[in-house]
């Protein structure tokens, strides 16, 4: 399998997973581990299999929400490993973001252009994993999960680090005026994050989620962004616009070793 990997601090294991080097086939061609976007059983089994191995833990370890673009975050603590399967599921069920200070745990986000955001905190020893598509960004899922981290476990984010990983960009994300509108009455600085291309509106999601981190109080020199649009790069990451809902996702995972 291949992954983009981040290089944050030296206990810290950051990557996104990229579509080769797993079983799947078509759309889902090949490495999928998200369990809900139409991938057989068999072939996303197979494929955690890969992953787990990569990361040495073991599949109870490797923990994927099912996501559903809203602000839910759930932590992924003693409790919940004590879970039995089903009732893991259940907990996360409609989540799109999990934080854990649990170590040997992978947590992560499942995206295909929607945006992914992995938090790390050395002094509360926290991170997290942030699936922000366009709804999400409007609601604040980012820094929501960053105000819960802060209450939680006292997570002092000035000198926290972040990673925003690979999803659409600016020049590839066409929206209608609803979604213009949406950011704007949310108070997003739209000069920023906006630019009309012809008669079409295009939103900066990966710079709407920066902004976020900063002003939950990151240090900018502590975000970085892979400049990857997925959209373009489809043939490397999977991108829904371009293959469509039915597809695979890429696995915005980190862990604590």
């Amino acid at each position: 399998m291949e992954m983009l990997k981040y290089e944050i601090d030296a206990p810290v294991v950051a990557f996104s997973t990229k579509r080769a080097g797993g079983v799947g086939q078509g759309a889902y061609s090949s490495f999928n581990i998200t369990h809900y976007c139409g991938d057989s059983a068999e072939n996303v089994a197979a494929n955690r299999a890969l992953l787990c191995a990569e990361l040495g833990i073991a599949d109870e370890r490797l923990i994927l929400p099912l996501q559903t673009h809203g602000t839910e975050a759930v932590e992924i603590d003693g409790a919940f490993l004590a879970l039995d399967a089903a009732s893991r599921a259940q907990r996360l069920h409609s989540v799109d973001a999990i934080f854990t200070r649990e170590r040997g745990v992978c947590i992560g986000v499942s995206t295909a252009d929607c945006i992914p955001v992995l938090l790390y905190d050395e002094k509360s020893g926290a991170v997290a994993a942030i699936h922000a598509g366009w709804r999400g960004t409007v609601a604040g899922i980012v820094g929501k999960t960053m105000r819960i981290m802060k209450e939680r476990y006292g997570t002092d984010f000035s000198s926290a680090k972040a990673v925003v990983a690979p999803g659409i960009s600016l020049d590839s994300f066409e929206v209608g005026d609803e979604v213009y509108e949406a950011f704007r009455e949310a108070s997003f600085p739209m000069e920023s994050i906006a630019r009309r291309y012809g008669e079409k509106w295009h939103i900066d999601l990966p710079e709407a989620n920066r902004l976020q981190l900063i002003a939950g109080g990151l240090s900018t020199e502590n975000i970085s962004l892979s400049g990857v649009c997925t959209f373009v790069s489809h043939d490397i990451f999977f991108s829904a616009r371009r293959l469509g809902i039915k597809s695979g996702r890429i696995f915005n995972g980190i862990m604590i070793k």
